[in-house]
């Protein structure tokens, strides 16, 4: 089954409010920017720990996605800074180095999976940049124990409530996974600790983050909030950038445009972070990507307490979930909301049109707005500006269908086949 379009028939068929489930455990669907608006002008309305309860077994008890209130803005005050926009740009150059050493064993007439090798690119790229060399030479012993724990979060609500309710040896797995990641990025740590000096990367920020009163993040902090960035910096960029590969290979005149956009701005040289803002057509081809693949279909909040929304009443403790994904293709919203049209995002064209955080919330919006939003998008139109300089494409089949809401990818993968040059 395909959920991003049974969300689509659920507001088409019932409109901005619908209650599903039980009565006991209702899940109320928001749909829309009103929805939206409302959502994240009332953060102290929602827990956030309950409605993500479902990501500790990979991000961890302490991690920012699972953590509410005063925990929640210490964690984000402490973190934040290690993904300002200007450290991102010093990124840049070792995404572009990862990828291309990648498309240099794409030889032509090979076929495949491009969701894959990308996903293995973004994986060392993400812990390389975040964490340092000595944690990138494990990123694929590292991925392999988070791919196993996040294959078990990427299950259906019910079937994984069943397998944490019952000791069995799927979870063992899963948990013990988890655990050898948790052990690597403790001797990394405590490596660093014993070594003393700084570091300039995010974790010798973490460690060197204080509050006011001088105290850091704690070991379990430290170990929750490496591995965290890690999953969400590559499960769901990765995702992100199967859709791109995707839409510009069944939008051929789009990716035209775009080569030639990446030729007059580069020529033959791989990008480097003063090229990005020249590269406005691509850069409307991440966000277009983003508007009509977002990989968090839906986000979920838990109400502390009753509330109305639209003439309808909102129990305490229901789950509570808007969505992107419906939000960006709704045709009172968007204009050709379904089509793939990046220069909508170039002020002038027809299709411009001024986004709100409520119209536009690829990663979510309010105080919870994903910490690492620069760093995807950067990274998307990084290795994309690499890819149209690469080799050229060809989807092996068109018929790709989106699967999980948690970080919507198609499934199956997305094999492509290299042409001669």
């Amino acid at each position: 089954m395909n959920p991003c379009a049974s969300l689509l028939r659920l507001y088409a068929e019932h409109g901005p409010v619908v209650a599903v489930g039980t009565r006991r455990r209702p899940f109320v669907h928001l749909f829309g920017p009103d929805a939206n608006a409302f959502v994240f002008a009332n953060s102290g309305l929602f827990r956030w720990r309950e409605a993500f309860d479902l990501l500790v077994p990979v991000n961890g008890e302490t991690a920012l996605i699972v953590s509410d209130g005063a925990d929640h803005k210490r964690r984000r005050r402490l973190v934040q800074p290690a993904f300002h926009h200007r450290r991102v740009d010093g990124y840049v150059a070792r995404i572009a180095a990862n990828t291309g050493a990648a498309l240099a064993s794409w030889t032509p007439g090979r076929t495949l999976d491009a969701y894959a090798e990308l996903r293995g690119v973004i994986r060392r790229s993400t812990v390389e940049v975040l964490f340092g060399d000595r944690l990138a030479a494990d990123a694929e012993v590292i991925g392999h124990g988070l791919q196993v724990a996040l294959a078990g979060i990427d299950r259906n609500f019910v079937a994984q409530m069943m397998l944490r309710a019952l000791p069995n040896p799927y979870w063992r797995r899963v948990t013990a996974s988890r655990a050898a990641v948790a052990r690597r990025v403790d001797e990394e740590i405590e490596r660093r600790r014993r070594e003393g000096g700084e570091h300039d990367d995010v974790l010798g920020m973490l460690m060197a983050a204080r509050d006011d009163d001088g105290a850091g993040l704690t070991r379990q902090e430290l170990q929750d909030q490496v591995i965290s960035l890690i999953s969400a910096g590559y499960d769901t960029t990765s995702a992100a950038m199967a859709w791109a590969v995707y839409a510009l290979l069944v939008h051929p005149d789009a990716a035209e445009r775009a080569r030639r956009e990446v030729a007059e701005v580069l020529g033959d040289r791989p990008p480097e972070a003063a090229d990005l803002p020249k590269l406005t057509y691509l850069d409307g081809v991440v966000q277009e990507t983003l508007r009509l693949f977002p990989p968090a279909v839906l986000s979920a909040r838990v109400p502390v307490e009753d509330f109305a929304y639209a003439g309808h009443r909102i129990p305490a403790g229901a789950m509570v979930l808007y969505s992107p994904y419906v939000t960006h293709r709704m045709p009172e919203v968007w204009p050709q909301a379904g089509r793939f049209r990046p220069e909508r995002w170039i002020p002038g064209s027809e299709l411009h049109r001024p986004t709100t955080p409520s119209t536009y919330l690829p990663f979510g919006g309010g105080p919870h707005r994903c910490i690492g939003s620069t760093l995807a998008t950067v990274e998307i139109k990084t290795m994309l500006a690499c890819l149209l300089r690469g080799p050229r494409l060809r989807l092996v089949s068109p018929a790709v269908t989106p699967t999980s809401v948690t970080a919507m990818r198609p499934r199956g993968g997305l094999p492509v086949r290299v042409l001669p040059a």
